[in-house]
């Protein structure tokens, strides 16, 4: 491999390298760095990371990250030198002097694979080259030499994707009953011969087949509560009678995941039930909300001029990844998580359709939409992998309902409260009502995007039809009354224009008036009861009442209308025409059950307090920043919807988790799950974990680590990572804590060959942060609740779990009534022990793990240790000897795994915080 004639650098909290065309590398200063990259361009590995460190954030150069998402679209790679050396085929580089000549090796290697004949991404590579060519991309000229025009035409993006086709509607499924005898032979066709014998996971798969069997009366469904300690094999355990009384019934099972992590396990283990690629990608469909998958024609617009300087570059890479992508997916598919990042902007964000702007049937790539593609795939799916929030939402507002779930698995059942509740609550914000505004009226500034208001996604109601054209013209004058760009800036100053910004200017004077919090300059939101209210805010809410109603109205009026006219079907109506109607009345629907949610929540303010519902105002706040205002209305209990809008439609239905009660009762599962508002009982179900905790786990509360000293605090997490010798996962309970605590451990970190990574601080998506973690048994991740819940790193990459307190729910209002509602002390202690149960879950993953789980807490009551499997060894102790016991066990692995013949030699070389970047 011939080297680039490029100079590469690397930087870390240890140092900076770098490595010069004569292949000579040397340590240099930061100064030296910024004017080395300033002047030439240089070979880098995360460019965003490396400019972080040197003080540069706007580094820039030949990223490799971004050179390896042009080579191998739809790929992944752990975005480290140790990652990229594994994929690559090369030596891991084993001193941090070394990475630097390693990043120009690399360059060499990917640029090689451009000549190689079984290079499967050639197709369209050498048109997209010459795109990225004239916006100037680093790589472009060194990419262009390697790339040969192709002799005829070669399919691109578009004219590349397969278009969906429409299926007849699925019959019902038939009635059948699931016998004991053929779910365990399917359940061991899955496990595999020769696989352990785990006489709880037969157990669990034949409890969960009783969920599938004929329902004995409507809007009783047959109902499982089970918990399944982590070790049973869940997993294939509810996959096995499901997939056997789809393939016998005919019918599709819904399971349903909080975390994209476990939708991505789903995703690999329904694999061993259709190991045919044609099957599985028939039979296994993945459904996420719409605002997850690349729409086509934003991304047309962002190739076209939409986009310009380096987010011009980004949207060309994803359409190489668009054109070779599974599903279009771009939250958690195979769009690897660090591409975006790189560009210093959420580019996912304008390439999805998060705002409801779709044209639906008058979009030009409509036949090859990946929504669309995803939606009619999983109403012929015998197995459909969604998302809590995505099964409500389709329940709640009667949307697809021939594909209605009839039978579903709610996988991390204990997450199901709080997705119940942010599905069912209702938000007057001025964020929400500025994103009505543009839905109807279109963007309003001078952008050269196109026009996406509603006018123009109905021009042929608008033209051909004088009713519908009316109302569409009354609901784009009434949300002219709706804030616009700039209203916190006006509020501020005391300028509100139009009724909804006066009654958002009320609410803000309110909060700070009754604000108690003594919190003002902390950066935290604020919020105050809706109680009291008085005149001026009266008067406020009628004025906004009225606007909303105004607008509200016309919506109704052009749904009937819409309704009508595809009922009538006039002669303009072409297929096309009423396709793109069938998909607008989705969106009218969503728009004025919202408006109509508004004026419920407006109807109330001064009357007397409903109680099922528990209603506030609020600022929302970060770093001290107001970034909107608005009221709130949340359900006291949100599982009363989910049972009346899920729950009881459905025939079958079970909800699972490790940790579903909590480690509590099992009134904590049913007052959580809904269960205790059916007319009949649900079934419940346990089977305890079949891992030896006495032996391969242990808690230790340290006693002398005082709250608020934050040099303690940090001093701790410092001497317990050495003392581990990586592995660990440090969880906090708050930003500020986490940030304060990596600035100050950052270095010595660095200085002990241990890389440490940080949530909220690395410039890096979460999933790729544990990605590098679980990959380098050598690093550390510090992080707070989607790490505590969603991250599963079997073996030797986590052994030691550090909590810096007691998870305690944040008090704030709508915890405090659902506090004195569900028994006080009582109802804080269930929410406690469950984020207890879920942090200390991480240790323990497979039959050889072994861990710690540590809590910087002298405080830690008693009672909550209930929270932890029972057997497991629980000691308070000074931090002296909790290092002491940590230490022991690290160099007890060490032999464990030398008796195995294991060696951390390479997984150990050189890793340092900034190969994590991405």
């Amino acid at each position: 491999m011939k080297p680039l004639p490029y100079p590469a650098l690397h930087a870390s909290h240890s140092g900076i390298w770098i490595c010069g065309t004569d292949g000579i590398s040397r340590a240099i200063g930061k100064g030296e760095a910024i004017g080395a990259v300033a002047e030439t361009p240089h070979i880098l590995l995360n460019a965003p990371l490396l400019g972080q460190r040197l003080g540069y954030p706007d580094l820039s150069g030949l990223d490799l990250l971004e050179l390896f998402a042009f080579i191998y679209p739809a790929r992944f790679v752990v975005p480290t030198p140790a990652g990229m050396a594994k994929t690559l085929g090369l030596n891991v580089p084993e001193q941090e002097a070394d990475v630097a000549a390693f990043c120009r090796a690399a360059a060499a290697a990917l640029m090689e694979q451009m000549e190689a004949r079984n290079w499967k991404e050639r197709e369209g590579a050498w048109s997209s080259a010459q795109a990225l060519y004239r916006l100037r991309w680093p790589w472009a000229s060194e990419v262009a030499q390697k790339l040969e025009k192709p002799a005829q035409g070669e399919r691109w993006l578009f004219s590349k994707l397969e278009e969906w086709e429409e299926q007849p509607p699925r019959p019902a499924p038939k009635s059948i009953t699931l016998s004991k005898q053929d779910t365990l032979a399917t359940l061991s066709t899955l496990t595999g011969e020769g696989a352990e014998d785990r006489q709880g996971q037969k157990s669990y798969a034949a409890a969960v087949a009783g969920i599938f069997n004929p329902r004995r009366i409507k809007g009783a469904p047959n109902m499982l509560l089970a918990e399944a300690g982590t070790g049973i094999g869940k997993t294939l355990g509810y996959l096995a009678p499901a997939s056997l009384w789809s393939a016998e019934a005919g019918g599709a099972v819904w399971i349903s995941t909080f975390t994209k992590a476990l939708q991505r396990q789903l995703d690999r283990e329904t694999r061993r039930i259709y190991p045919d690629e044609e099957s599985f990608r028939k039979k296994v469909v993945v459904r996420k909300g719409r605002e997850n998958y690349l729409c086509l024609l934003n991304l047309e617009d962002a190739l076209q001029g939409g986009f310009a300087g380096r987010a011009a570059i980004l949207a060309h890479l994803v359409a190489r990844w668009a054109a070779f992508t599974k599903d279009g997916d771009m939250i958690g598919g195979d769009l690897p998580g660090w591409l975006t990042t790189l560009f210093r902007r959420n580019g996912s964000t304008a390439l999805t359709d998060r705002r409801g702007e779709c044209v639906y049937a008058g979009c030009p790539h409509y036949r090859k939409c990946f929504i669309e593609k995803s939606t009619r795939a999983s109403q012929q799916a015998d197995l459909v992998i969604a998302n809590h929030a995505l099964v409500m939402v389709n329940a709640a507002r009667g949307r697809e309902q021939q594909n209605r779930p009839t039978r579903i698995i709610f996988d991390e059942g204990h997450h199901l409260f709080d997705a119940a509740d942010s599905m069912f609550a209702a938000r007057l914000s001025g964020q929400e009502a500025i994103e009505i505004r543009r839905w109807v009226i279109g963007p309003e500034s001078k952008s050269r995007g196109r026009r996406r208001g509603l006018a123009a996604r109905l021009a042929d109601v608008a033209s051909y039809d004088d009713e519908g054209g009316r109302a569409i013209e009354s609901a784009r004058h009434a949300a002219e009354a709706l804030p616009t760009d700039g209203w916190l800036q006006r509020l501020s100053e005391g300028e509100e224009f139009g009724p909804v910004e006066a009654l958002l200017a009320e609410v803000r004077t309110v909060v700070f008036a009754r604000d108690e919090s003594q919190s003002a300059d902390a950066g935290y939101g604020l919020e105050t009861e809706l109680t009291e209210v008085e005149g001026p805010m009266i008067d406020a809410v009628a004025t906004a009442a009225q606007a909303m109603d105004a607008l509200l109205k016309p919506l109704v009026r052009l749904g009937q209308r819409i309704e009508h006219l595809i009922e009538e079907g006039p002669d303009w109506m072409d297929a096309q025409a009423r396709a793109r109607m069938e998909g607008a009345l989705s969106s009218l629907g969503w728009r004025c059950d919202t408006l109509s949610g508004w004026l419920s929540l407006l109807s109330r303010i001064g009357g007397p307090a409903d109680p099922d519902f528990v209603d506030w105002l609020m600022i929302d706040r970060f770093e001290g920043r107001e970034y909107d205002i608005g009221i709130c209305r949340h359900w006291l209990d949100p599982t009363i919807p989910v049972t009346e809008v899920v729950t009881k439609p459905a025939h079958g239905v079970m909800i699972t988790s490790a940790t579903l009660k909590g480690g509590g009762e099992w009134e904590t599962a049913r007052a959580r799950s809904g269960a205790v508002h059916l007319d009949h009982p649900a079934q419940e179900f346990e089977v305890k974990s079949p891992f030896n905790y006495a032996e391969q786990a242990k808690v230790i509360i340290v006693t002398d680590v005082k709250r608020g000293d934050m040099a303690g605090l940090a001093g701790a997490y410092a001497q317990l990572i050495e003392a581990s010798d990586g592995g660990t996962l440090g969880l906090f309970t708050a930003i500020r804590r986490l940030r304060t605590v990596y600035a100050r451990i950052a270095d010595r970190m660095a200085q002990s060959g241990l890389p440490i990574y940080a949530q909220h601080v690395d410039p890096i998506d979460t999933g790729t942060l544990v990605d590098i973690f679980r990959d380098d048994p050598k690093a550390s991740l510090l992080g707070t609740d989607a790490l505590r819940d969603g991250v599963d790193v079997p073996g030797d990459s986590l052994r030691l779990v550090v909590m810096e307190s007691v998870p305690w729910p944040r008090p704030n209002i709508l915890h405090r009534a659902r506090r004195l509602a569900g028994g006080g002390t009582a109802y804080d202690d269930r929410i406690i022990r469950a984020r207890l149960a879920q942090a200390f879950g991480r240790i323990i993953r497979r039959s050889d793990d072994h861990g710690h789980f540590v809590i910087l807490s002298s405080a830690f009551p008693s009672r909550l240790l209930s929270a932890f499997p029972v057997g497991t060894p629980v000691e308070r102790m000074p931090l002296e000897f909790a290092l002491r016991e940590v230490r022991e066990a690290s160099s007890f692995n060490l032999k464990r795994h030398a008796e195995r013949g294991f060696t951390l030699s390479r997984a150990s070389s050189l890793r340092s915080r900034s190969e994590g970047a991405a």
